[in-house]
């Protein structure tokens, strides 16, 4: 039987900044994930110096590494879009205003491959690390929790993603919430098959105003892709954001690389519940992406850190009452957000493009308040 004091269910950011803080306190920590590492994990990849911050992390000591780090000191944005035609054939998406470029006079993010900042952060936790295997098997006997039949934790912390095994049992079956939905693709750039400048990603909004697409250079490596709110016609879209790519040479062979799908809950759209007796959820498990640009590398970085903390500051209690302080101060952070009513939703949408045209808009809350939800005057 191998003993921990915390076991902590996935890998990713969330899971490894929360493994990192409560070894650095003594703690005894296992971490366990279904994948590999270094996984396979497609994501547009742009880290805020916020995050850096919050990981104890220099991006010049990430720099140092030989990892891939595109500094970005800028933005080009843009509404594009059209519906799908009635007879079930997509129409191009075409230029609808723009595009709007919001530079900055020092670094206000970082763009990274999550095949390597996630590998790298999770062995800089410096704790033992079971890849490769799934959770099979959760049972509480007594006071302490049992997984898999052989490994026995005083407290489990669920962080691995939207369908994450511990979220699930800790919410239980139902889960009323809709996911957003997205499809995105990562490949290394051949010749000059993309226009798009590493220094300033490109942001492209639907028509609608229910989802965007993307584009961020990563040195060699480019990441494109679209999310949406709305399930029910993601495919289209995702074929006509293919097409637009391709006839404005921003990513040439958009259609003849993989693109892979994965869904997220926004902060607000339902939130999970955080807490249980010696359990808790941190990161894209308890749904913590930010609502309007679907980030959620932060979010899952603060939350894991959070989590650390309140297991410190309790002393190594981990009862319920222990825990509820975290729920508490997460909801602080990451209030519910108010759906828009359908009433008055056509309006929204019809200001929100004209406001999209509008570089003051543009700068001070598209970019600043909703993408890097930093002072603009900050510097990295």
């Amino acid at each position: 039987m191998v003993r921990c004091d915390a076991l902590i269910v996935g890998g990713g950011p969330a899971g490894s900044t929360c493994a990192r803080v409560l070894h650095q306190a003594g703690w005894n920590v296992l971490v366990m994930d279904r994948a590999r590492f270094p996984r396979d994990k497609v994501c547009a990849g742009w880290v805020t110096p916020g995050v850096f911050r919050l990981l104890d992390l220099d991006p010049a000591e990430y720099r140092a590494t030989g990892l891939t780090i595109q500094e970005i000191t800028g933005f080009r944005t843009s509404v594009v879009g059209a519906e799908p035609a009635k007879d079930g054939e997509n129409v191009p998406l075409e230029p609808y205003s723009g595009p709007i470029e919001t530079r900055y006079p020092h670094i206000v993010s970082y763009a990274i491959r999550r095949y390597e900042f996630d590998d790298f952060l999770l062995r800089r936790a410096g704790v033992r690390v079971l890849d490769g295997t799934p959770l099979g098997m959760l049972e509480s006997r007594g006071d302490v929790w049992v997984a898999n039949g052989d490994i026995e934790a005083r407290l489990v912390i669920g962080a691995g993603g939207h369908f994450c095994p511990v979220a699930r049992r800790l919410r239980g079956d139902r889960d009323n919430a809709r996911p957003v939905v997205a499809k995105e693709a990562e490949f290394k750039i051949e010749g000059a098959e993309s226009d798009v400048e590493g220094a300033v990603p490109e942001l492209f909004f639907c028509r609608d105003l229910e989802g965007y697409g993307w584009c961020v250079r990563k040195g060699e490596y480019l990441n494109i892709g679209i999310g949406r709110r709305d399930h029910g016609d993601l495919n289209e879209h995702v074929d006509a954001f293919m097409a637009f790519l391709e006839r404005t040479r921003k990513a040439r062979r958009a259609a003849h690389v993989r693109w892979r799908g994965h869904a997220y809950l926004a902060w607000g759209a339902g939130p999970r519940p955080l807490v249980g007796p010696r359990v808790l959820v941190a990161g894209d498990a308890a749904g913590l992406a930010y609502p309007e640009s679907g980030e959620g590398i932060k979010p899952a970085v603060e939350s894991g850190r959070l989590a650390a903390e309140t297991l410190i500051a309790a002393g190594g209690r981990v009862g319920m009452e222990d825990l509820r302080p975290y729920e508490a101060e997460l909801r602080r952070r990451y209030p519910a957000a108010r759906p828009t009513p359908r009433a008055v939703a056509g309006a929204v949408r019809a200001l929100g493009r004209r406001l999209l045209r509008s570089r003051a808009f543009t700068r001070r809350v598209l970019i600043d308040r909703w993408f890097l939800r930093e002072p603009s005057d900050r510097g990295g």
